[in-house]
């Protein structure tokens, strides 16, 4: 029963918003928009807790929303984590002792709707505004981000360019907003007509078209040092799209693993990292 319920929910909610569109437009695409941006799962798990209570913590206000900080101390390099859509700041409890081990300060965040931050919508524009002051707080010299987190990590440097961060390190980062909204107009079957508005939505809201948000072309605007590694079988984030981005991004290095999943929770995965801000 529950597995029909959520096999035919999406199809419901889509008969809704084109309902509601018919009577009153502007409600309903500010509706599709919402459940656009609001993630299903990412709060802290039970068995997460202890990982993330070991940490220095502080809530900091950004706007609304009071988004919750983690530091792990050290007197080298910071290094700013950026985790990726429904995670936390928890995904990246194998990679933090290795960067600790280092002698790298560590700070983390999750984003607005994550974790132990308030909030109920998270977009790439907002987790953006979210990294930059975090970025005025604490000075990282790298940033790493995973998916999302990625996107967010480049179209950061695109719209603030900062000198202060020195290298970028980006994981599985899906590329197109356009291809995400198609997705979304095939799992509600949505109408051309409500895309198009919703398409004018995010352009008036966030002040680019859904074709135009594009982390590959704002990859052509970034100087940072980067590596970028994106697994040839990613069911998440087309390879293609990541492709793009590193043929882009005149200083990124690009390698590819096969069957390593889209969370590329590997070894070998975090020794590259490291190496790669040891160079």
């Amino acid at each position: 029963m529950k597995e029909t319920f959520e096999k035919y929910l999406p199809l419901f909610i889509g008969k809704y918003f084109q309902f509601l569109f018919l009577l009153f437009p502007k409600k309903a695409v500010h509706k599709a928009y919402i459940l656009f941006c609001t993630p299903q799962k990412g709060k802290i798990l039970p068995e997460q807790e202890d990982f993330l209570e070991a940490a220095e913590d502080e809530r900091i206000l950004i706007n609304t929303a009071k988004i919750q900080t983690y530091r792990w101390p050290a007197m080298g390099e910071t290094i700013l984590l950026v985790h990726g859509w429904e995670s936390n700041t928890y995904r990246w409890k194998t990679l933090i002792p290795k960067l600790h081990k280092q002698g790298y300060n560590i700070i983390a965040f999750d984003a607005p709707a994550h974790g132990n931050s308030s909030g109920n919508i998270l977009n790439v524009p907002l987790y953006t505004t979210c990294l930059q002051k975090i970025i005025e707080l604490y000075r990282p010299n790298h940033l790493i981000g995973h998916s999302v987190g990625g996107m967010t990590a480049i179209f950061h440097q695109y719209s603030y360019p900062n000198q202060e961060i020195q290298k970028m390190v980006v994981l599985a980062p899906p590329s197109e907003v356009s291809r995400i909204s198609k997705e979304y107009q095939h799992v509600l079957k949505l109408s051309s007509k409500f895309m198009k508005a919703l398409n004018q939505y995010f352009k008036n809201k966030h002040n680019y078209y859904f074709e135009e948000f594009s982390i590959a072309g704002f990859a052509k605007k970034i100087e940072n040092t980067g590596l970028l590694i994106h697994d040839k079988y990613d069911d998440i984030a087309p390879y293609h799209e990541a492709k793009t981005i590193a043929e882009r991004w005149n200083n990124a290095k690009f390698v590819t693993t096969e069957h390593y999943g889209h969370s590329l929770f590997f070894e070998e995965v975090d020794n590259m990292i490291i190496d790669f801000l040891k160079e």
